[in-house]
């Protein structure tokens, strides 16, 4: 039994707290005593599960993924759901009632899936993220356009300066992002500045032995965008 309660008073003391609930329009009495109930589990509403805002991200980029491998959108959610858990051990989890943080959490695991695996977005990626920051450091590692999600290279928003190798200049204090060939174009073409404020991005700065060895990965990784054998024919998915 899952039910919203009210609280109306408690009292604290060495052994913890003493809560006196309302439940309204319920009447659980005989239910406790046929039941024998004498525990239960509380979870206190905190005023921050998922957000109708994270809920629109969410749907649509799974709704993306489902029409690149050809799943159904609802199966193609739980298997995302699953590939979430596994990748960070949480519970499973409900689109309608998880909290925030989990909600957060869940929409880097599928965005950074898509970006990944080449899964064409119906919107910028960048409007799709609940994380900033870790999603610019993705953007980087995996040298994907932070704008679009496209295949980019790395731009210096701070600028390495005339006369220094690229190749040998280790840049780790500069500020950088990565940017595909057209929106690099964009941000030479109308200044760094604007250029944030237009797609509300910025540079950050990332070790550059970070860099070096996300470089090596991505060129010994192949990664198939249906690892779970999803077994459906689709647009990316195997027959």
């Amino acid at each position: 039994m899952h039910a919203l309660v009210n609280i109306q008073k408690y009292k604290e003391g060495p052994e913890g707290t003493t809560l006196v609930i309302d439940l309204p329009k319920l009447q659980i009495g005989e239910l406790l005593v046929r039941k024998k109930i004498r525990s239960g589990e509380l979870r206190i509403d905190d005023g921050r599960y998922i957000s109708i805002e994270q809920r629109k991200k969410a749907y649509a980029t799974i709704r993306d993924i489902s029409d690149y491998t050809g799943y159904l959108p609802e199966v193609q959610k739980e298997w995302l759901k699953y590939l979430h858990i596994a990748k960070t051990g949480c519970e499973y989890f409900s689109l309608s009632d998880c909290s925030m943080d989990t909600a957060r959490e869940f929409i880097n695991t599928i965005l950074e899936y898509a970006l990944e695996n080449g899964v064409p977005l119906s919107d910028y990626a960048v409007n799709r993220t609940d994380d900033i920051g870790k999603y610019l450091y993705f953007c980087l590692m995996k040298r994907k356009c932070c704008v679009c999600g496209k295949p980019g290279e790395i731009h210096h928003v701070d600028a390495i300066g005339m006369g220094r190798d690229r190749r040998t200049v280790n840049d780790s204090d500069l500020r950088k992002m990565c940017l595909c060939r057209y929106h690099h174009t964009i941000a030479h073409q109308r200044g760094m500045k604007e250029f944030e404020e237009m797609y509300k991005v910025y540079g950050i700065k990332v070790p550059d032995e970070d860099l070096q060895v996300s470089q090596q990965t991505n060129r010994a990784l192949i990664f198939s965008p249906l690892w779970f054998n999803q077994g459906v024919s689709g647009r990316g998915a195997s027959s």
